[in-house]
């Protein structure tokens, strides 16, 4: 029998634009967190994130006499119709049905009600606004001009939005009242402010019967914005539908067979890939991005790379991930891309923006993989010499510390206080997880990085000698990380302290799923199965052995202890995918690689609904935490079960002897 769905107050629904807009709330319908409204916009795409519409007070009366809201007592079913969430009320034999779903490309939303069966009702509709950054912020200056069908909202300084409908009758609220105090309980948990408020603007009326069963509200920066919502709901379909079509294009032999959980994610990638300005001015010249997580994360560098090839290639999208590459290119400065974009347009990058040692060498991987999907050499040919330029300065040496030491061919990096791997957490001036030095993780990439630039040079008709002798130096060197005692590698060699960091964390997974081999069979059967007993999860890896004196197994509580927790036990999703690959590679047992990835397909159902989550607590139960759609779980799992069921991801077999000696 399958198991009930969690309960509605646990579980968040979630649409998106494109753009980097979306509309989020609880299934359940009360607010729980500052992320929560009907239309948050990308004022300037993806980024300025701003609630407008909050929501919608809904008040049902007519039926048998009852008065109410569309509220918990009153929901029977929630189900995904693709990404569109789909509500059921009952009252009796009156059944009413709402959905909500975002224009593509547009920061509009809707929201429709139809009258499934019995009736007729009066709803009354009171919309609530706002005008603030999505994080918080202080109580806006707020005019209200009625319109013939709906609501003009005009902030102070900022331009206009509207709320419209279908049919019914407006009215303005008079007066309009700031309504205060409206609890949220996810941001109490997380230390953060737990109230909001909102301006109660103007009230809908209308009546549902079996003659005019639907009506449709629009909440849009659009002035004009369409308000037929059949016709919008069509068009939402289609895109999806769209997005189906190409993914089964991409993959014509994994398709038909796929389960309706990898089907669903295929849907779930796209709520990711937004639109970005090449030349970071809006309106310019169109890039592309991927955020990195909702509700709060705009584009990064390192998650976008990381996540690339799931969300696009996988699917069948290789020309946004061209899109995407050329944007991230245009802003390489010092050998390095961004690791992340100011929060206003018009903020320049400073180095700052920079702090990252793993995001570029990620570049090189996912540039690797856009070739291999596309089958064309045009960007690499485009781009070939600055990355020459970008591998020269990671030799030379760059900000940050980040060079490539001479004696043993490995990549070093860090100075003061920055954090430039993953395990970036840092409240303050604390660094939670301080990596300075040659971390594993690092140094897989960069072998990869340099036998990814061997190649190219190779399809360019450039000379491949340098790279691939620099990849082999360090392909040998990297068996410094190796600690026999352990049986497995070393997270960070040559740091402050001189020694070894012999903590067991999962960052050692990429020596095993990443093309180039770096440790022997016996090594990575090593490696494989101490993860596997220590580290994994049926929803991720932890991020630090349970044993150890410094291990967290909740993530909770302020910002403090959240970033002490964050990757000190903490699970994360995204590393099933290594793993999984890793697995796969050694064993070529596809369906018991296969079988990591799949306690993911009832995670679906669990808190974002039809996403998977950022990270999870290390301890069990494994409750989710985080953001609750977060790209690189849902890319990575993606992407894995893609290669693993094609049979790529044992693309480089592992040596079955010695590894190359180290240089030292």
């Amino acid at each position: 029998m399958p198991a009930s769905p969690p309960p509605a107050d646990g579980r968040e629904w979630l649409v998106t634009n494109g753009l980097g807009g979306y509309a989020m709330g609880t299934v359940a319908g009360p607010p729980s967190r500052s992320y929560h409204g009907l239309l948050i916009a990308a004022l300037a795409p993806p980024v300025e994130r701003t609630l407008l519409v909050s929501g919608l007070e809904e008040s049902v009366r007519g039926v048998d006499g009852d008065a109410g809201g569309c509220g918990r007592e009153r929901l029977v079913a929630f189900a995904l119709e693709g990404s569109v969430p789909r509500w059921r009320y009952a009252w009796g034999e009156t059944l009413l049905e709402k959905r909500v779903w975002m224009v593509q490309g547009a920061n509009t939303t809707y929201v429709s009600y139809r009258l499934v069966r019995g009736g007729p009702l009066d709803l009354t509709l009171t919309a609530c606004v706002q005008h603030r950054s999505h994080h918080g912020g202080e109580r806006p200056r707020l005019d209200l001009v009625a319109l013939p069908m709906g609501v003009e909202v005009r902030p102070a300084a900022a331009a206009p939005f509207f709320l419209g409908s279908d049919r019914g009758d407006w009215r303005l609220e008079d007066p309009a009242r700031w309504v205060e105090g409206i609890p949220l309980a996810a941001e109490a948990e997380r230390g953060l402010a737990s109230t909001a408020e909102h301006l109660r603007a103007a009230t809908l009326t209308v009546s549902l019967g079996p003659l005019d069963p639907a009506v449709t509200v629009v909440a849009s920066t659009h002035r004009g914005a369409c308000t037929d919502g059949a016709r919008a709901l069509g068009e939402r379909h289609d895109h999806e539908q769209a997005l189906l079509r190409r993914w089964e294009a991409a993959q014509p032999g994994l398709a038909p067979e796929a389960p309706a959980w990898i089907r669903q994610l295929v849907l779930a990638a796209d709520a990711f890939v937004v639109e970005r300005s090449m030349d970071g001015a809006s309106g310019h010249q169109p890039g592309a991005s991927l955020i990195a997580g909702y509700p709060w994360f705009n584009d990064w560098g390192r998650d976008t790379m990381i996540s690339l090839a799931g969300l696009t290639l996988a699917t069948g999208r290789c020309e946004r991930a061209e899109r995407i590459l050329r944007t991230y290119a245009a802003h390489v400065s010092h050998g390095l891309i961004p690791n992340s974009f100011p929060d206003r347009a018009d903020q320049p990058l400073d180095q700052g923006a920079y702090n990252t040692v793993d995001a570029t060498l990620w570049f090189f991987q996912a540039l690797a993989e856009h070739r291999t999907a596309s089958g064309s050499d045009a960007l690499v040919r485009e781009l070939f010499t600055r990355l020459e330029a970008i591998l020269e300065q990671h030799v030379a040496g760059t900000w940050f510390g980040i060079r490539m030491d001479p004696a043993d061919g490995l990549l070093g990096a860090g100075e003061g206080q920055t954090q430039l791997t993953w395990m970036d957490a840092k409240p303050g001036d604390r660094a939670i997880t301080p990596r300075h030095g040659k971390a594993v993780e690092v140094n897989a990439l960069w072998v990869n990085a340099l036998g990814a630039m061997a190649g190219f040079a190779r399809l360019t008709g450039a000379d491949p000698g340098r790279w691939r002798a620099l990849a082999d130096r360090a392909a040998a060197g990297f068996q410094r990380f190796w600690n026999p005692r352990m049986g497995g590698c070393f997270d960070v060699i040559d740091g402050p302290s001189g020694r070894p960091d012999d903590r067991l964390r999962p960052n050692q997974l990429l020596a095993l799923s990443l093309p180039e081999p770096l440790l022997s069979r016996a090594q990575a059967t090593s490696v494989l199965a101490l993860c596997g007993r220590r580290l994994l999860t049926r929803h991720g890896l932890r991020t630090l052995d349970p044993a150890d004196p410094d291990y967290r197994g909740h993530y909770g509580g302020d910002a403090q202890r959240r970033d002490g927790a964050y990757h000190q036990g903490t699970v994360w999703a995204w590393w099933l995918g290594p793993f999984a690959r890793g697995h796969f590679r050694l064993h070529g047992d596809a369906p018991r690689a296969l079988s990591y990835l799949e306690p993911m397909a009832d995670h679906l159902d669990a808190a974002g609904v039809g996403s998977l989550s950022e990270i999870f607590d290390g301890d069990p139960p494994h409750a989710p935490r985080g953001c609750i759609a977060q790209a690189w779980s849902v890319a990575q799992v993606l992407a894995a079960w893609t290669a693993i069921s094609d049979g790529s991801a044992a693309l480089a077999p592992l040596s079955g002897g010695t590894p190359r000696p180290s240089p030292r």
